[in-house]
């Protein structure tokens, strides 16, 4: 296995930062691992460097502003979170461009927020899409302790911090992660509302409607942040397609706990192999 990074154009043409994990012969298929909110880049090396062993090259990459060591400091990131949803969009058209040139087929893993962004992927060929722990962003369906505390956040917490630090300092506060302002800002007036990211821009359900790909949905009942419901809800914003959903369950494969992130870690490995490779597109 061997690895590239790459800059390819995001949102307005801004370029994205990326890494490739690359077999060492030609690809049985592409993968395109595109991250949750607040997640870095990082976070997703091990499930792409065990993809890579496996025939697959996989693509990951970090939203515009979101990594100081990528793209400097976050107080300076004009980004907003429809700009990080339209840098999946880039990432998706550079995927494409490898998976064509190698003829095989391409498949969309997104984690949470990085699930939600095939709404915005309709013009490009995606083959397959797994979507993990994606559900509508919206607190009504969030998991109970964040729909009881999720106010405070976005309405006092994060504002405040945002007008001293002029970012949103996630890590200080043990609250997600950094973020730029204007990514906590308009996220947090789309978790507020019933229609989430429509309730700004609700042009975007024709696209969404568009959108013909495959699509498996894995969940899991211990997600500490969303709700089965949750999961159904933001399904059902995909008319277009058929989604498959599966539900995790920790025991049936050995393990304690799966929870919102769990998937992607290498000690949840059992994990890739029994759900997600499967279900990858490959020819």
């Amino acid at each position: 296995m061997t690895n590239e990074d790459v800059r390819f154009p995001g949102a307005g043409g801004e370029p994205v930062a990326g890494r490739w994990f690359l077999p060492d012969g030609d690809p049985a298929g592409v993968v395109a691992v595109a991250p949750a909110m607040a997640m870095p880049m990082r976070f997703y090396r091990h499930i792409a460097a065990w993809l890579a062993d496996r025939g697959l090259a996989v693509l990951t990459f970090s939203y515009r502003g979101s990594e100081p060591e990528l793209y400097g400091p976050l107080r300076e990131s004009p980004a907003t979170a429809l700009d990080w949803y339209h840098d999946a969009e880039g990432a998706a058209v550079h995927a494409r461009a490898r998976a064509d040139a190698a003829g095989v087929p391409l498949t969309w893993v997104g984690h949470s927020f990085g699930g939600q962004s095939l709404g915005f992927l309709a013009d490009v060929a995606v083959d397959r899409c797994v979507m993990v722990a994606s559900g509508t962003g919206w607190r009504g369906l969030a998991a109970p302790p964040i729909r009881t505390w999720s106010p405070l956040l976005w309405r006092v917490v994060a504002p405040a911090a945002i007008a001293v630090t002029g970012y949103y300092p996630g890590r200080r506060l043990r609250i997600l992660d950094d973020l730029p302002a204007g990514v906590m800002r308009q996220w947090g007036r789309w978790c507020l509302h019933r229609d989430y990211l429509f309730s700004e821009h609700p042009e975007l359900r024709e696209r969404f409607a568009k959108v013909a790909t495959p699509v498996t949905a894995l969940w899991t009942a211990d997600d500490e942040l969303i709700s089965p419901e949750s999961i159904r809800y933001w399904s059902a914003e995909f008319p277009g397609t058929e989604i498959e959903l599966v539900e995790m369950r920790a025991a049936d494969h050995g393990l304690t706990r799966i929870g919102h992130s769990g998937f992607f870690r290498p000690q949840r490995a059992v994990l890739w192999e029994e759900l997600l490779l499967p279900r990858l597109a490959v020819g």
